[in-house]
């Protein structure tokens, strides 16, 4: 017969979500179990470029999430960095046109208010920033905020920092209640896991995490490629992409869209993205959307056009409609707190996530208003739903 295990909170998802709320549950002296039906960093988090962003962010609470993240990145860095490949090389967003950067330069002014660093650059500027950017764009914004880590590292070593046991390979069936309904851990494949308190942190599986505890959170994937090149010396100093990018993400078209992203990496690979789709969990190859990466990217750095793309993959974003992430206890299900649906953004929002779910797990006050991103929210006849 299978072990049980008793604890105080079981995390569901060894992604980077999942491993910030481990670090930070254990930090405040929890005793926590982390459970995962594949391996660390097997999910969306695997497939991630390591974005730490609040330059694709307007004023609200996902900016106020970002900022609080990047603080807490900051910090981490400290004792993690190097192992994690933390960069905070900064931003660059480029805008091709007089109309698109005056689009940029009104939507980089709220951003300041908001308390985001967003810095005008000139034209002759942006060559000295970025030498093999392409001549002729009518000017940029740069966002020193920005940084990027390797994120299956950056989940592997926070696990690994946190002390919490990590089952892997083991499918939660269920969500254990009691008969007030309130929870009392999960059932696996291999066995059952007591808690008064289970993490969702399952990503793009949140959905069907939350159905076994009979709620409703309606998570959907969107899928994204990401183009990876032959090692090259550093010639993409910065985080760069055009101003569209914005809008590609704040999109709810179920339609290919792509913006250029383009960023060099410290083991020498750019990687180029930034395609968006919804096509369940489809993850064979798109020349359409590859093509479009590559035209993309070339349009932003000509010299990219002689450079071997050697690998290209999927991945798929935890995407929730109104797209803000669910963090915070589902009054629905006692016990039961959510921590996905950050869509592309899982990365860079997994420390302020994770702190924020650990102050919750223990009844201190957050550090943040959670209203927004209270997990019941879509759930129109207040009730629970299979």
């Amino acid at each position: 017969m299978a072990k049980r295990l008793t604890c105080d909170v079981v995390v569901v998802g060894a992604g980077m979500v999942g491993a910030a709320c481990a670090w930070y549950a254990a930090r405040a002296s929890l005793d926590v179990r982390v459970v995962d039906r594949g391996p660390v960093a097997g999910g969306t988090t695997g497939a991630g470029e390591g974005n730490l962003l609040v330059s694709d962010k307007g004023p609200g609470p996902e900016l106020e999430l970002a900022l609080l993240s990047a603080r807490l990145w900051a910090e981490l860095a400290d004792g993690l960095g190097a192992a994690v490949e933390y960069e905070p090389k900064g931003g660059l967003v480029i805008a091709s046109t007089p109309a698109a950067l005056s689009a940029l330069t009104r939507f980089a002014a709220g951003q300041r208010a908001a308390g985001v660093t967003a810095d005008p650059v000139g034209p002759d500027e942006l060559r000295s920033l970025e030498p093999y950017l392409i001549p002729g764009v009518a000017g940029g914004v740069r966002y020193p905020q920005d940084a990027q880590v390797m994120p299956a590292l950056a989940a592997a070593h926070l696990l690994r920092a946190s002390g919490a046991r990590v089952h892997t390979g083991r499918t939660v069936t269920g969500v254990l209640r009691a008969p007030d309904g309130t929870v009392r851990g999960v059932r696996t494949d291999h066995g059952d896991l007591h808690a008064p308190a289970v993490v969702n942190a399952a990503g793009t599986w949140g959905g069907d995490l939350a159905a076994l505890a009979r709620v409703r959170l309606p998570v959907l994937p969107r899928r994204g490629f990401v183009l990876v090149t032959e090692p090259l010396p550093r010639r993409v100093r910065h985080k760069v992409y055009a101003a569209d990018y914005v809008a590609d993400v704040a999109s709810d078209s179920a339609a290919l869209r792509s913006s250029p992203v383009v960023e060099g990496t410290a083991a020498g690979p750019v990687l180029i993205g930034a395609t968006r789709e919804r096509v369940g969990f489809d993850r064979s190859l798109s020349l359409p959307a590859v093509r479009a990466l590559a035209r993309g990217a070339i349009g932003l750095f000509p010299f990219l056009a002689g450079v071997r793309a050697l690998r290209t993959y999927a991945g798929f974003r935890p995407y929730l409609p109104d797209h803000l992430p669910a963090i915070g206890p589902d009054p629905r299900a006692p016990g039961l707190f959510h921590a996905c649906g950050h869509e592309g953004a899982g990365i860079g929002l997994a420390t302020g996530t994770g702190r924020l779910i650990a102050q919750a797990l223990t009844g201190k006050a957050p550090d943040m208003d959670l209203t927004p991103f209270r997990p019941e929210r879509f759930d129109t006849e207040g009730g629970e739903s299979a």
